[in-house]
């Protein structure tokens, strides 16, 4: 027995960008794939973000950020950025200090305070 396709549009999350996972350490060979695979992503959909889950890259060392750096450009130059899934905070620190900033998932961008965070009131200041 088989059905049609439901009737109207397929149900479709846009706002849900693609996912690249990197596996463990990668080779310098395996760069250039991974650059291709972004620009692929970028172009394949209306999405201008491709997260990237960096969870099981392993240690963080300069390889992963040549790695992130050289991904960054490619997405850069086809019109988009990745985000970062769940790195490692000693990577972050690493890209940081190389002078690398990339968005990640899960944490408040720089303008927005954090959810549930108040501002200290001083005993002095006058009722508002």
């Amino acid at each position: 027995m088989s059905y049609g396709p439901p009737p109207g549009l397929p149900v479709v999350d846009a706002m849900t960008p693609p996912v690249l996972v990197l596996p463990g350490p990668v080779t310098r060979d395996e760069v250039r794939g991974l650059s291709d695979d972004v620009r692929t992503l970028l172009r394949a959909g209306p999405a201008r973000v491709v997260v990237c889950d960096v969870g099981g890259l392993g240690p963080p060392g300069l390889a992963a950020v040549d790695l992130l750096a050289r991904l960054q450009l490619a997405a850069r130059r086809a019109g988009g950025r990745i985000r970062l899934r769940d790195p490692d905070p000693a990577l972050c620190a690493l890209l940081d200090l190389a002078g690398l900033r990339f968005e990640v998932e899960g944490q408040v961008e720089e303008r927005e305070p954090a959810l549930g965070v108040e501002e200290a009131v001083e005993p002095a200041d006058p009722p508002v």
